[in-house]
């Protein structure tokens, strides 16, 4: 029974996860039109407009990009965190056997992309996007995949899905630790407490909602006033809410189940047309070719499925690890590929990685986007070419 609902949750998270992919793309061929068109400028200029927030003594000085990026953005890692939180207790992540593979895929995968854009910029201030090449887009990678078809093995589709929430996680600790600006131990301190709190919560078997919602919107502004990225409220907010095994109509099942759709079919298209508007300049086919570009583009392109395919085959030979029924070596890399659509998330931290510098954030954005485009053609082009008839996969 606990595997049946297991799959019944993992292909309603694919089926999801799919259609806000392909909608992703569509607003990211959108804004990318649109700012490099007549309307370009007004255009840009919406999304940096001042939409700061001022009550009493409150005072948050956003953009409407930052409120996208940093306000509801939150509810994106607050979703990651679930579909994590569900993978450990139920999912492919409950056991080391199964969870061994995507780990080691996502640890190469992260590596191997992050050693490559050091070598480029060791040194430099361009170093700091060193975590850019390392995240994977969940949405966008599993959009491509759904566009081969009823042919893709159900084993490549979780094992693809695992290794992007695990490289989400890796991409969230990076945050963590290496984006933090400024430091306030007061409202870390009240964050941590606050957290405590929650967690005690859930011990005391309290299911209410609300009882997490309510404080997760201070817990989100305590990590603002503390310099660590408030996104990460999210996933925190995720540990707190409850989640057991047996039980029918859980708080975590039920606001994974609610947030799907709104995630993926705004918050995130919403992001994409905020983040991808982006003017080309002249010089564009120049700054590819700067260091930190072709840290970020080689990193995710090549980076990705080499550590992925690398670091899996080392877990094979040693018997750590076992490729499931259904995959293969060739579809290992492209899935690999898929992987190196870094999109979302590699825009996230480009935007943290050079918040004081627009050029670098716009070169950096566009090395993504080429980066990602490239892999997800080659990635969908290698597993299309390597499904066979006996691939179908049975509904």
């Amino acid at each position: 029974m606990k595997k049946i609902v297991s799959n019944g949750l993992f292909q309603q998270f694919f089926n999801s996860e799919k259609a806000g992919g392909l909608i992703l793309i569509i607003c990211t061929a959108i804004s990318l039109f649109i700012a490099n068109s007549s309307f370009g400028p007004g255009f840009i200029h919406f999304w940096h407009a001042d939409a700061s927030l001022h009550i009493g003594q409150l005072f948050i000085p956003f953009s409407i990009e930052e409120w996208i990026n940093d306000g509801l953005m939150t509810i994106f890692f607050l979703l990651v965190g679930l579909e994590i939180e569900r993978e450990l207790y139920i999912g492919e992540l409950t056991s080391i056997k199964n969870a061994a593979l995507p780990i080691l895929a996502a640890v190469g995968g992260m590596l191997v992309p992050a050693t490559i854009h050091f070598l480029f910029n060791h040194g430099k201030p361009e170093q700091a996007g060193i975590g850019i090449p390392m995240a994977t887009d969940i949405a966008f990678s599993l959009g491509v995949l759904s566009l081969i078809g009823n042919r893709i093995p159900l084993s490549l589709k979780i094992f693809l899905t695992a290794l992007a929430i695990i490289d989400d996680l890796g991409a969230v600790i990076i945050i963590a630790i290496f984006y933090t600006l400024s430091f306030s131990f007061l409202y870390l301190s009240l964050a941590i407490g606050l957290f405590l709190i929650l967690l005690l919560l859930n011990r005391m078997n309290v299911f209410s909602m609300w009882v997490y919602l309510i404080p997760g919107i201070l817990l989100w502004y305590f990590l603002y006033r503390s310099g660590v990225h408030p996104t990460l409220s999210g996933v925190l907010l995720a540990f707190a809410i409850p989640f057991r095994k047996n039980m029918e109509n859980q708080p975590s099942s039920f606001l994974q189940h609610v947030l799907h759709k709104p995630v993926n079919f705004f918050i995130i298209p919403l992001f994409a047309l905020a983040n991808t508007a982006i003017h080309l300049p002249s010089t564009w086919k120049t700054e590819i070719l700067s260091s930190n570009s072709l840290g970020i583009s080689l990193g995710l392109f090549l980076g990705k499925p080499l550590g992925i395919t690398l670091f899996s085959m080392l877990g094979i030979v040693l018997g750590i690890a076992r490729l499931p029924e259904g995959m293969n070596t060739t579809k290992l890399i492209g899935t690999g590929l898929l992987a190196g659509i870094g999109f979302t998330m590699s825009i996230f931290i480009s935007n943290l990685a050079f918040v004081s510098n627009d050029e670098l954030i716009q070169s950096s954005k566009v090395a993504v986007l080429i980066a990602s485009v490239l892999s997800a053609l080659l990635g969908w082009m290698i597993l299309k070419a390597g499904m066979k008839k006996s691939d179908i996969q049975v509904h």
